[in-house]
């Protein structure tokens, strides 16, 4: 039986690397879509046995949002997550939000048909190195950095977790961009924090990017 793939990326390169590797792997039909709205459209239209979804997408919300949308329709639909993001948190957030699996875009080329079949039979798939740094990450102590942040502060800091540029920030929270990257510097400061990576990750941490 012929399986439907969703494939959800913005960046038409990597969707046409996709294809081929898919094709190769014969797996079945793929339809592509490129930000949150054609993804809903066409997961409503075509009813994929499986959705392979980037996290940074245009749109509202962006792959999170998509893959909350869809479990919450569809709550035994296998998500696989094919991200540029290789932090555990990162991963562990879409985890807990239903992602079947978790593929980064600096694994093997086979790898991605691999995790597709993984899902598809049921099972979780994550490599070993995410995996362990996983397990690492949930037996490590936790405290609270934050209340250094002022009230705004939080709220940039929330929105830099959920995957958001600072020109999207800027406009959910009506400042300019210069504003947000100088609060964004000023965070990182107060934090220790050395990258925009590292912000995100402090943010899915405490629970901000929720």
């Amino acid at each position: 039986m012929s399986l439907t793939i969703l494939l959800v990326d913005d960046h038409p390169i990597v969707r046409a690397g996709c294809q081929r590797l898919l094709a190769e792997a014969a797996l079945g039909r793929v339809v592509e879509a490129e930000d949150v709205d054609s993804a809903l459209a066409l997961w409503r239209g075509e009813r994929p046995d499986v959705v392979v979804l980037d996290l940074n997408l245009p749109g509202e919300g962006g792959g999170m949002a998509v893959l909350r949308t869809m479990r919450a329709e569809d709550p035994a639909i296998p998500v696989l997550i094919f991200s540029m993001h290789e932090d555990p948190a990162v991963a562990a957030r879409a985890l807990k939000a239903g992602a079947r699996g978790y593929v980064t875009k600096n694994d093997a080329p086979d790898s991605l048909a691999t995790a597709i079949g993984n899902v598809l039979a049921g099972r979780v798939h994550l490599d070993h190195a995410l995996a362990r740094e996983l397990a690492l990450m949930s037996l490590a102590p936790t405290d609270d950095p934050l209340a250094a942040l002022t009230q705004r502060e939080r709220e940039i800091l929330a929105l830099v977790g959920r995957g958001l540029t600072t020109t999207a920030i800027g406009d959910r929270l009506g400042i300019s961009q210069k504003t947000v990257a100088n609060a964004c510097t000023q965070i990182k400061d107060k934090l220790g924090a050395d990258s925009a990576r590292a912000l995100i990750r402090i943010a899915i941490e405490h629970g901000l990017a929720d």
